[in-house]
């Protein structure tokens, strides 16, 4: 069996930078088990599958570990990979995954996704987040899945050194750390340990804990995000209520075929 592979930088002004997801076409799906092992010899944070169900297409995306219900990078790599190389022309491209109906559009070369907008509330900061970060954030948060650590300054937040080991036994699959930017309007970084990925260069599900937040805060629903990783990756995102959207750029760094 031979099937077609991309890798995608997302978030990415140019190659090796934003955030690599591996892209595999199906006609249909293949196991649980054989995906799972795909995605852990290609050794990216995501590799997203799908397949074509009349109008629209079942996305599906696996870590090397396990399936996730949520993730912003590759579902933009998808969108990308349809437009570009698999003749793809309708406006919008409708993805049916675990966490509902999914919209990407695309504008020249940016890639605009509608996504569900996850509130969250504050909570105490604790000695555990701390010493889990090497740092005293301003302000803790909880959301529907991820926690979230405000800081005061985009130097603090790029002079984090966590320790994995510590923020994998917190609460919530994502720990973002977040501060207003100096040439943005926030910026953050990423850490998700859990699932065996000390820092993900730019997570694009962060941004529906994050967008919210931020409109609130700034007094504006349109917002200019950078995730500081060492890559680094530019979002631009809009708070639409109970939806954001979060838009970047793309940028194909290998197509292949895998023989199974």
């Amino acid at each position: 069996m031979e099937l077609e592979l991309y890798q995608v930088d997302a978030f990415a002004e140019g190659v090796f930078s934003g955030n690599p997801a591996a892209v595999m076409p199906l006609y249909e799906w293949l196991s649980d088990e054989l995906m799972q092992r795909i995605a852990m010899e290609n050794n990216l944070s995501e590799t997203a599958f799908f397949v074509r169900k009349g109008e629209y297409f079942e996305l599906r995306w696996f870590t090397p570990e396990l399936e996730i219900d949520l993730c912003g990078h590759a579902t933009l790599a998808s969108a990308h990979v349809l437009y570009e190389y698999l003749d793809y022309t309708d406006p919008v491209v409708v993805f049916e995954t675990r966490s509902g109906r999914l919209f990407v559009d695309r504008e020249g070369d940016l890639y605009s996704m509608d996504f569900p907008a996850w509130p969250c509330s504050g909570i105490q900061v604790t000695e555990r987040v701390a010493k889990a970060l090497g740092a005293r954030p301003a302000e803790l948060y909880m959301g529907s899945r991820d926690m979230m650590a405000v800081f005061e300054s985009e130097d603090q937040i790029r002079a984090l050194a966590p320790d994995f080991r510590l923020v994998a036994q917190l609460d919530g699959m994502c720990l973002i750390c977040t501060a207003p930017g100096l040439d943005h309007d926030f910026v953050s970084r990423v850490f998700v340990p859990e699932v065996n990925i000390p820092e993900d260069p730019v997570t694009g599900s962060a941004h529906c804990t994050l967008v919210p937040y931020w409109a609130k805060r700034l007094g504006k629903s349109k917002l200019l995000s950078y995730q500081a990783s060492a890559r680094g990756g530019l979002l631009q995102c809009e708070d639409l209520g109970d939806r954001v959207k979060i838009a970047g750029k793309a940028v194909t760094y290998m197509k292949g075929t895998v023989i199974l």
